[in-house]
């Protein structure tokens, strides 16, 4: 036996796997270092972007033998996920065309591949970047301008399709509008009568559209000082500037005109035809959305000029800011450093247009695209970074809000307050308070007392009241919140004279003697039931709304030092709180006596009614008919009983959600079982013949594979029903709410009608936008439901006032 022989062998095994593993590590390295080179070829750099390009092109080149597939795949990636670098990317290929015109043809079979993919996938931002490269590549003499024109021409028919959602034709007409911008210069001076022509089609589409939506998309009711435009007949405007000016615009930065003499040599492909995929009703497409304006250039002072409403210039700048939020939310610095690094920033008034495009975020309807908090934390690293100038244009973006909130969109004043206190918490809750002050005079219910209240309670979440008195001006006293300590009656002048005072004592003794849940079921089993005076109502409910009042307001006031004193006395009491609260009566018992210990405390009720959902203590529908009950009316108007409700609203979509996901998880799992069991069964069906002759001891045995996770099909049908019977909880919660407000707010129209007085009140505004708020924050969920609520509650015979919110609701998905 030659030994020696064999470690020989296995060092020459080793050996080669080395020169492989080496081998591929220099692939890996290589191609890291082109995607390196691509991705950030346009940012600084002490030579040209000219020169830069050529370089660059010259790599890729002589890289193409290995690395083909990869240059393809970055280089179509790279102008759908850097769209400000578009006109850069566009150029690199036009150059790669001149020199290898197989590969052009291959790169644009592949950015053809991947628009397509972008809108069978519903991808609609990168299917509009990949049309907008597309089209750019028309200037770099790659794609020719007929077979462009085709391509705009087809996805204009798409537009006009019967029969499908208006969501999806305006999506197509604002593809094809959005691209204008790029390639229109390039068809007018070769086809201008077929860029007409397919303009004249869009504008026939676009007079014929309805805009139900757009009342309900605004931030202002009134026009004045801007129009509240609706996107499509705003970017059409624009459009209309654009060709008036010969389709001269002056902010993409086009680098292919460098090398006009080298581009224009190329021979150009033809885009194959390309027909946009059939309406299905899975798609998703995008809502529509109003035009956010602030300011005009009478706003900003002396220096660069902000470009009109309706220039093209103002599109292109608030898309580029737009994107970069959207490519850099996540790490606030990053973003305001990229913003106040936006190319052409000398030409325009920067500042003015980063805060505007912000608070375009903010407010947009139905909601925004991002949390709150994520735009308050930009403005503030916007002014640690640029404290000369952004602090003064946000103060006075600041006073327009408010000299506005008259006729604000009710969410967006709610959004607006909670950016308001969270900036001034930042910025030790100094401001101005003097210049406000002429607000004072006005009803406690107007929009802006009802404001600078409702910021100060915000506020005081953030922060303790002895330093609001001391730091509000004494004029503002009547809207200072009041302290937030709990009002406990039974340690209140005349306590001796309620009827559970001697009981609320005793249990406050034998909870801090660490008694037991059925110890103190013992001390209030002998509590009288005042509802027994009523036979009725002993008849409707058993439940002692004494007991409850004596437990929940003793127990709540004991833990209210803090939070966690709240919640861990009601994780130990759970059981008395069961008890007490059997039926739907019980439980808005148990939320009347919550409101009435903490009735100056609103993130502590807030808190606490999060805390009784999650433990199911009460149910989603109790909370909504408490929140619409007779005893609230005073707080009808104060964002905290709203943000109780959407909180509701928010924990029942979640549970219906969960539910949702764990039976298709399931039903994955028993179809994936049922096909590794039929295989199975036909391998050893397979094997058998083999099996019988071999010896017992060549048969192997099967191995007995985790059944564990395994559901069953009675499981599935378990939790089938258990989501059928969440989605009646939510179908119930969503009827008992709308219900609601369709009863007070008919009660005060026909109140208003006898009476002779103008409905248009203070109180009417609010309900009617808490009623929008409603629609709006929870749309996804709501539409599910729109045929039930219009046949049972939005009939033609309500108030035309009510049921042009629910059409308006409805006209965003159609």
């Amino acid at each position: 036996m030659n030994r020696r022989r064999a470690y020989e062998d296995d060092g020459d095994f080793y050996g080669e796997r080395t020169r492989k593993r080496r081998r591929v590590s220099e692939n890996q390295e290589m191609e890291e270092r082109l995607e390196t080179l691509i991705l950030r070829v346009g940012e600084n750099s002490s030579s040209s972007l000219e020169s830069n390009l050529e370089g660059l092109v010259s790599v890729l080149e002589s890289d193409l033998g290995n690395f083909r597939s990869k240059i393809l795949r970055i280089l179509s990636e790279c102008p759908i996920k850097m769209p400000e670098k578009c006109t850069i990317y566009s150029t690199m290929v036009g150059l790669m065309n001149a020199k290898n015109y197989n590969f052009g043809g291959e790169f644009v079979d592949h950015m053809v591949k991947t628009f397509k993919e972008s809108l069978k996938q519903c991808r609609w931002d990168a299917a509009r970047y990949a049309l907008r490269f597309l089209s750019d590549l028309v200037n770099c003499h790659v794609i020719s301008t007929n077979s462009l024109l085709q391509l705009l021409d087809n996805m204009v028919d798409a537009a006009n399709e019967d029969s499908v959602p208006q969501v999806r034709r305006d999506w197509y007409v604002f593809a094809v509008l959005s691209t204008l911008p790029w390639v229109g210069r390039e068809l007018y001076e070769k086809k201008e009568s077929a860029l007409e022509n397919l303009l004249v089609r869009i504008e026939v589409f676009l007079n014929k559209r309805t805009k139900k939506h757009h009342n309900s998309l605004r931030v202002w009711s009134v026009d004045a000082p801007h129009p509240q435009e609706e996107y499509l007949d705003c970017l059409w405007a624009q459009i209309r500037k654009l060709r008036q000016d010969n389709w001269a615009e002056k902010h993409i930065p086009r680098p292919y005109l460098a090398f006009d003499s080298v581009l224009c040599e190329a021979l150009q492909h033809n885009l194959p035809l390309i027909h946009p995929p059939p309406h299905q009703d899975s798609f998703e497409y995008p809502m529509p959305w109003v035009v956010y304006r602030m300011f005009d250039y009478t706003d900003c002072p002396a220096g660069p000029i902000l470009p009109g409403a309706h220039s093209i210039e103002r599109f292109l700048i608030e898309e580029h800011l737009h994107s970069i939020i959207e490519s850099h939310h996540w790490e606030r610095k990053d973003c305001a450093a990229n913003l106040l690094n936006l190319s052409y920033k000398d030409k325009i008034p920067l500042e003015y247009c980063i805060v505007e495009v912000i608070f375009a975020e903010l407010f947009k309807m139905p909601t925004p695209r991002y949390l709150d908090i994520c735009y308050g934390s930009i403005l503030i690293e916007l002014c640690k970074l640029q404290p000369s100038k952004m602090p003064q244009v946000l103060a006075q973006a600041t006073e327009i809000l408010f000299m506005r909130i008259d006729s604000m969109n009710t969410s967006c004043f709610d959004r607006f307050a909670n950016w308001f206190s969270y900036h001034l918490s930042n910025f030790q809750f100094r401001w101005s308070w003097d210049d406000w002050d002429s607000c004072l005079l006005l009803e406690p219910e107007h929009p802006r007392p009802k404001f600078i209240e409702e910021v100060l309670l915000k506020c005081l979440r953030l922060s303790y009241h002895d330093r609001f008195k001391e730091m509000m001006p004494e004029t503002y006293s009547k809207l200072l919140p009041k302290p937030p300590m709990p009002t406990y009656k039974y340690t209140m002048d005349g306590a001796a004279s309620l009827p559970g005072t001697a009981t609320a004592h005793k249990l406050v003794v034998a909870i801090r003697q660490k008694c037991t849940p059925e110890d103190v079921l013992n001390e209030l089993k002998d509590l009288p039931n005042p509802r027994e005076t009523s036979e009725n109502d002993m008849v409707e409910s058993t439940f002692n709304p004494l007991k409850i009042d004596v437990f929940v307001q003793t127990l709540l006031n004991l833990g209210s030092k803090s939070f966690s004193h709240t919640f861990a006395a009601i994780s130990k009491f759970h059981l008395v709180f069961k008890s007490l609260a059997e039926t739907e009566e019980a439980q808005i018992c148990i939320l009347h006596n919550v409101f009435e210990l903490w009735v100056n405390h609103q993130q502590m009720m807030v808190v606490i009614i999060d805390k009784l959902l999650k433990t199911q203590i009460v149910e989603c529908s109790a909370v909504a008919t408490w929140v619409f009950s007779k005893e609230m009316v005073g707080e009808f108007t104060k964002m905290y009983l709203w943000e109780i409700l959407h909180l509701t609203i928010k924990k029942m979509n979640q549970h219906v959600t969960k539910l949702s996901k764990e039976l298709s998880d399931a039903k994955e799992r028993l179809d994936r079982n049922a096909e590794s069991s039929s295989s199975e069964s036909e391998e050893e069906t397979a094997a058998a013949g083999a099996d019988a002759a071999a010896t017992p001891q060549r048969r192997r045995k099967k191995p007995i594979g985790d059944n564990s996770d395994k559901p069953t099909e009675e499981q599935v049908e378990r939790m089938e029903e258990k989501l059928e019977a969440a989605y009646v909880d939510q179908k119930r919660l969503f009827l008992i709410i709308f219900q609601r407000f369709i009863m007070i707010l008919s009660e005060h129209l026909v109140k208003c009608d006898t009476d002779g007085r103008d409905y248009d009140t203070d109180w009417y505004r609010w309900t009617v936008g808490r009623l929008q708020q409603v629609f709006m924050m929870h749309h996804e969920q709501v539409k599910k439901y729109s045929s039930t609520l219009e046949s049972l509650l939005f009939t033609s015979d309500i108030d035309p006032h009510i049921l042009d919110v629910f059409h308006q609701f409805t006209a965003l998905r159609s």
